[in-house]
């Protein structure tokens, strides 16, 4: 099973690294992504949230703030904790790379029935 899911991730991967905008990797899309959803958050809460280990989270986040795209920031009430959030550049990105990652969801499952992509979604949901 763990071949399979991770052939199928390769292929999904693969299909997303060649159609996505200003070479993002899945990792700084996916934390693009959870800064729009969720708003400016700790990097411990983001890598929470993105499933990322402490010290790939910090990676991320330093080579999208290097690009423009995040910035952290020092918490008034509280100097010790920083919060990092998405710049403009970040959302302008972003809007344009969610529709590249439509596009490889659509072409990773197209060779999927609509019944099928819906019960391989539901099944993923399920054992994660």
């Amino acid at each position: 099973m763990g071949f399979l899911l991770r052939r199928a991730y390769q292929r999904h991967l693969g299909l997303f690294s060649s159609m996505m905008v200003e070479d993002l990797t899945a990792m700084q899309f996916a934390t693009l992504a959870k800064l729009e959803e969720v708003g400016e958050t700790s990097q411990n809460r983001l890598g929470r949230l993105t499933a990322m280990d402490v010290a790939t989270v910090k990676g991320v986040v330093g080579r999208l703030q290097g690009r423009g795209m995040v910035e952290k920031r020092r918490v008034p009430e509280d100097r010790r904790m920083t919060v990092i959030g998405l710049t403009d550049t970040g959302r302008t990105v972003l809007q344009r790379a969610k529709t590249c990652a439509a596009t490889a969801c659509e072409e990773t499952l197209a060779p999927l029935s609509p019944e099928e992509r819906h019960d391989l979604m539901s099944l993923l949901q399920k054992i994660t």
